[in-house]
């Protein structure tokens, strides 16, 4: 796919990425995938190969490298091959945990926490569904009661990326039940603290490499240090964080829907019926047509997109269609892809296969679709 989004320094930062695909992502997809969780030593070889933490400043053992383009350059390669569970494990650290650290955390914190996200050492998760609040957060049950020197967590998550694994998990927490929206706050809780358990490891649809857990606290002592920003100001912060989520999540569908048309184009140039390449079909040929330049124009608004947060003008608004459009393109890219390689396109051996039951979840989490929708509408209706 064209795009002007990328400049010299990307492509050669692409190569790196591509090499570190090949020797460390290919050869254990399947193994994977069976383990139902992706091993640390690929987090670290990624570390290794710098590609983790990308924007943590310098005096925190990162390269302070705030261009958005970069981490769009990692999405892609890992796309070129098919490992979703990787690429969200890789953006749940580094655009939602990193950015939430990024944002509030004290000196002390960031000296703490932030050096192992660029080596791949930490591993992080954000807790914030619960089994009866999922998009709606202001539902959650989750308490924090203040203790002296400590606060007492009570309750539990679910649908946890990364939640097997997870070294930190920052906490979306009920901490004054009479201040409304005010009344949420955000806490670090480190593995091994005691009380702090995880459940399952959830059998989802897809994603089966990403490791997705159930989330336990029972009268687990947060000391006041581990409080991330503000007390009261946890729903805020959600707020200010979920257009890069989002964008990550947009970002994700088009690099997929980008892989699976390229994917496809491949197998109808070269699979034939009744005598000729069943992509001459005319039938076929329009779909691909149509596809083909709705992906293209999707790629324009998102990398415009991308340049917005770079700038950092990226509107909650704007993110919340680029979530909405990729993912539903996503979804239509994906499913004629299945159906134009026939019987091969349901076998788990093709990509395209593996694609389709990893993509259904990019409609659900970072807020539904419905969601997106609903935040289009209330800005169109705006005075």
């Amino acid at each position: 796919m064209e795009s002007d989004l990328f400049e010299h320094d990307h492509e050669l930062f692409r190569d790196s990425v591509r090499s570190f695909v090949d020797k460390h992502v290919v050869p254990n997809l399947e193994k994977w995938d069976t383990d139902r969780l992706i091993d640390r030593e690929t987090w670290l070889a990624a570390g290794k190969q710098g590609l983790l933490g990308l924007s943590v400043p310098e005096q925190y053992g990162g390269p302070g490298e705030l261009d958005y383009r970069f981490r769009v350059v990692i999405q892609s390669e890992i796309a070129r091959v098919g490992a979703s569970a990787l690429q969200s494990g890789f953006s749940t650290n580094d655009d939602i945990v990193l950015n939430y650290l990024l944002r509030h955390a004290t000196d002390e914190q960031k000296q703490r926490w932030l050096p192992g996200f660029v080596t791949g050492e930490t591993i992080g998760a954000i807790a914030m569904s619960e089994p009866a609040a999922g998009s709606d957060l202001r539902g959650i049950t989750t308490t924090a009661v203040r203790d002296g020197d400590h606060w007492v967590l009570n309750g539990s998550k679910t649908f946890i990326t990364s939640g097997i694994l997870a070294d930190l998990v920052i906490v979306f927490a009920k901490t004054d039940p009479a201040a409304g929206s005010r009344g949420f706050s955000l806490f670090v809780v480190e593995d091994g603290t005691p009380g702090f358990s995880r459940g399952r490891k959830l059998d989802k649809v897809g994603l089966h490499a990403q490791d997705t857990a159930e989330l336990f606290f029972e009268d687990v002592r947060v000391p006041k240090e581990h409080v991330l920003g503000e007390l009261g100001q946890g729903f805020g912060y959600l707020m200010q964080s979920l257009p890069l989520e989002r964008l990550g999540i947009g970002i994700a569908a088009q690099v997929s829907a980008e892989a699976v048309m390229s994917w496809t184009l491949d197998y109808v140039k070269e699979r034939t019926a009744f005598g000729k390449r069943i992509g001459e079909f005319q039938g076929m040929g329009f779909t691909l047509a149509e596809l083909q330049t709705a992906v293209e124009v999707s790629r324009s608004y998102l990398d415009r997109c991308v340049r917005e947060h770079n700038k950092g003008t990226l509107t909650a608004v704007d993110a919340s269609k680029a979530k909405l459009w990729a993912t539903e393109l996503q979804g239509r890219v994906i499913d004629a892809g299945v159906q134009f390689h026939g019987g091969y396109g349901y076998m788990m051996e093709y990509p395209v296969a593996k694609a389709f039951i990893d993509a259904r979840i990019q409609r659900i989490y970072g807020g539904t679709n419905e969601i997106m929708k609903e935040i289009i509408h209330r800005d169109l209706l705006k005075a």
